[in-house]
């Protein structure tokens, strides 16, 4: 009796399936310069270079990492492709590149095309909102290397900026302020220590309600990671932003110096941060030092940039008319290349 690629575990009509089902989320992408549709061997985008005098393309790839456990216990697949485009466009976005297109791929032990569909709608809501087109992407059927119910998530983005616009933290000097903008939550960096602690340790119910979150812990875990193109793009167009910092894994410490020059340290008054409660949360119950939580997440600030001191009262005016909420972090001094946080006040 002959054998078939499914009674190996791949099933292609699921396949054909998911594109008809994604097909439609996909195009409401599309922003001037996508050429083609869904189901091309290559994703087509034409760039505007009348509008660049120097166009210079920006690109940035990553996943969601371990927060997909999390939506594999809840069952839970609609907000976690969002995730996936966050923390791939606003990376790109701390070199002033707009976002233009982005592309995904999918990996699991079998393709079920409703859910893969949920994943797929929400890249394509992360996608509105970077302004964004998903132009391309691969759904790929692995039995025997992943469970059938488990799937692993990866994305890449393309932007642009004109080479004179690249920012890249060169002209940060003493006396720069840092400002600060409010995180969504825990993001998508971290979910191992929570996973341990929170599993492992402490054996919580994410499905338990807790006040303190105004949601199940389950919940409050699954938020997906803020996309900064709004209002981040719209201060890059508008005024002279020195740097910028995405706080991902490896939190404050980690990712701050990354925007400084040699001999300049940040200094960051984190008691003026309105810390999310899923934080507090976490430190109690693993009872963990002050520094560990600041090198790990976020602490709700996800973006952070800098500003000459004389450009902060049209800065701060642009922000409070979008209603942004921000914190003005602290400044730049001389010192060895790198972050002191102050935990209380002088």
């Amino acid at each position: 009796m002959s054998i078939t690629y499914k009674d190996s575990g791949v099933d292609k009509e699921a396949g054909y399936k998911e594109i008809e089902l994604i097909k439609d989320v996909v195009k409401k992408t599309h922003i001037p310069g996508v050429l083609n549709d869904i189901g091309s061997f290559a994703g087509l985008f034409q760039i505007d270079i009348k509008k660049y005098k120097e166009p210079v393309l920006v690109s940035g790839t990553d996943g969601v990492g371990t927060k997909l456990k999390i939506a594999f216990m809840l069952e839970k697949h609609d907000s976690i492709g969002e995730d996936c485009v966050a923390m791939c466009v606003n990376d790109i976005l701390c070199q002033g590149a707009k976002p233009l297109f982005f592309l995904d791929y999918i990996s699991t032990g079998k393709l079920i095309p409703e859910k893969m569909a949920k994943i797929v709608e929400g890249i394509s809501n992360g996608c509105l909102k970077a302004s964004c087109a998903l132009i391309g992407g691969e759904t790929a059927e692995m039995p025997g290397l992943y469970e059938k119910e488990e799937y692993d998530l990866a994305g890449f983005c393309v932007g642009i900026v004109d080479k004179e616009n690249i920012i890249d933290g060169s002209t940060i000097a003493e006396g720069d302020i840092i400002i600060g903008l409010a995180s969504s939550g825990v993001h998508s960096n971290g979910y191992s220590l929570i996973r341990k602690l929170l599993l492992e340790k402490e054996k919580l119910d994410f499905n338990r309600y807790y006040a303190s979150l105004d949601s199940s812990l389950g919940e409050e875990l699954l938020k997906p990671t803020r996309i900064y193109y709004d209002p981040v793009y719209g201060l890059i167009e508008n005024f002279n932003i020195k740097g910028l910092c995405h706080i991902t894994g490896g939190g404050f410490y980690e990712n701050i110096p990354r925007m400084l020059p040699d001999g300049l340290e940040a200094n960051i008054k984190t008691w003026l941060i309105d810390t999310p409660p899923v934080f507090n949360l976490i430190q109690e119950l693993g009872n963990i030092d002050i520094d560990e939580m600041y090198s790990t997440f976020n602490m709700g600030v996800g973006m952070m940039f800098v500003i000459s001191k004389e450009d902060l009262p049209k800065i701060k005016n642009y922000l409070q008319e979008r209603d942004e909420k921000f914190y003005i972090l602290g400044d730049i001094k001389k010192g060895n290349k790198g972050v002191k946080l102050w935990h209380k006040p002088k």
